[in-house]
């Protein structure tokens, strides 16, 4: 697979169970996942598990059909950039969400060594008050 097709199997499975197993069949063991500073779950998590526990374990907990939705993607070298929207609705407010937001992978061999996000913050958190 290119890293294009790796990057794009964790956004474009048939579910976010699909999207997950993509990622763990393709994360480095020492993936180091950043969060945008201020973004509710912000902060840098090293492997898997770390992750799942401050980030995807929250979003499914806290929110109703979050998800990432690609518009586009770059990909240079061994690095990918996806560009699109997150949506969904917050279990607490019960208020919808829809957010520019970036992604940026970067591969080597064939594996996910790091991922950063880029999002406007303050549109996620007024969307949980």
């Amino acid at each position: 697979m290119t890293n294009l097709e790796i990057v794009k199997s964790t956004y474009e499975g048939e579910n976010s169970e699909e999207n997950g197993k993509a990622l763990a069949a393709h994360a480095a063991d020492n993936i180091q996942w950043t969060e945008a500073k201020g973004f509710p779950y912000g902060g840098t998590y090293t492997g898997l598990e770390e992750i799942t526990k401050n980030v995807f374990s929250r979003l499914g907990s806290e929110w109703i059909d979050y998800k990432f939705i690609p518009e586009d993607y770059v990909a240079s070298d061994d690095k990918v950039v996806a560009f699109g929207n997150y949506t969904g609705i917050n279990k607490e407010t019960n208020k919808p969400l829809s957010v520019r937001v970036t992604h940026i992978w970067h591969l080597k061999d064939g594996k996910i060594i790091k991922f950063e996000q880029f999002v406007d913050s303050k549109t996620v958190l007024d969307t949980m008050k």
